[in-house]
């Protein structure tokens, strides 16, 4: 299922790759949400040959409800399989395989929930390395917890789960109006430990294309970060013990090197505490560097290698200073409204 506004570009290269994956029974359900670049023309005369390609148009949207959730609520009623696989349209499936592969991790007796994972496509470039390091901290959250027996949330890049599930919790009704958590919001509320698994196989992977303007990346993170204070109060609790501890250790370690860099610039001798300080802190510090570099460049390497396990420092720096910058610009826009494009 593709939910897509003015995507016409994106949909001509998606559809024949969704309808050509090998797979016996499915159907692909395009929802065109009041898109305006030609995509209802293309969806009407120019997809004849794509056999297992449907499409709906919605042509209005409604107060009560975002516009991308009433299109995901929609393409569920309408759905023909009780089985339901979410990408966007601009992603790309890694192969004819990714259903399949997507169904097989459903077959666990109790399963209602896959979820998958969508790297970005590596492009030159600052904002590629931001978005793709982000994207990977994220996964390697998302997707540990869920082993653990923790799921809070998925991405709609890559989605897979029952029709049932999603009627028999009421779908989007609690969170109607909150402009994005179609993926996320649901999954917070939905999935335990014992309805939800995770696909680690590269081939259900599926390849999103990367924004490649700051200003739609920024709209694009905003949206994230609002949906984010939706989540059940423990995963707020969780995620943001790991994002202050993420933070916190670069600025503790970073301010006890500058205060002994420069007692030694004014030449004063180092005390007990000073050594005992700099022993405690700077091997906290190298501890968790390490293990830092160890586990997400390990956990890298299965999630498609898109960061290389040598960029794991410069990659935790980055994020803790990203972090700080994200949180002071939420706040200064969070009166700001956010759209879905």
């Amino acid at each position: 299922m593709v939910c897509a506004r003015n995507e016409l570009h994106n949909l001509t290269e998606l559809l024949p790759l969704l309808d050509g994956q090998v797979y016996p029974a499915f159907d692909v359900l395009v929802m065109d949400d009041r898109s305006t670049d030609g995509t209802q023309h293309f969806l009407e005369n120019e997809i004849s040959h794509l056999s297992r390609v449907r499409f709906i148009r919605i042509d209005k949207d409604y107060d009560h409800v975002t516009p991308k959730k009433y299109a995901v609520t929609i393409a569920l009623k309408k759905a023909l399989h009780p089985v339901v696989l979410l990408t966007d349209a601009d992603c790309r499936p890694a192969g004819t395989d990714w259903l399949a592969g997507m169904v097989g991790a459903l077959n666990k007796p109790g399963t209602d929930i896959v979820l998958g994972f969508s790297p970005y496509e590596y492009q030159p470039g600052l904002l590629n390395w931001l978005i793709r390091i982000e994207t990977l901290f994220t996964a390697v959250q998302y997707v540990s917890l869920a082993l653990a027996g923790r799921p809070y949330m998925g991405v709609g890049r890559n989605l897979m789960y029952r029709r049932q599930l999603f009627f028999d919790n009421r779908g989007f009704y609690s969170h109607m109006s909150v402009l994005g958590g179609d993926d996320d919001l649901f999954i917070n509320e939905v999935a335990t430990s014992r309805n939800t698994a995770v696909s680690l196989d590269p081939d259900t992977f599926t390849w999103s294309k990367p924004k490649e303007s700051w200003a739609d990346w920024r709209m694009q993170k905003r949206r994230h970060l609002h949906v984010g204070k939706h989540y059940k109060p423990g995963h707020k609790l969780r995620l943001g013990l790991l994002t202050g501890s993420h933070v916190l250790m670069w600025w503790l370690g970073l301010t006890v090197g500058l205060t002994l860099l420069a007692v030694w610039q004014v030449g004063r001798p180092f005390t007990d505490v000073d050594r005992l300080l700099l022993e405690v802190v700077g091997g906290l510090f190298v501890l968790r560097l390490v293990a830092f570099w160890g586990i997400v460049g390990r956990i890298s390497y299965r999630l498609a290698h898109t960061v290389h396990w040598v960029m794991m420092p410069l990659m935790d720096v980055t994020l803790a200073v990203y972090y700080i910058v994200m949180g002071l610009n939420t706040y200064i826009n969070r009166r700001r409204k956010i759209y879905w494009r």
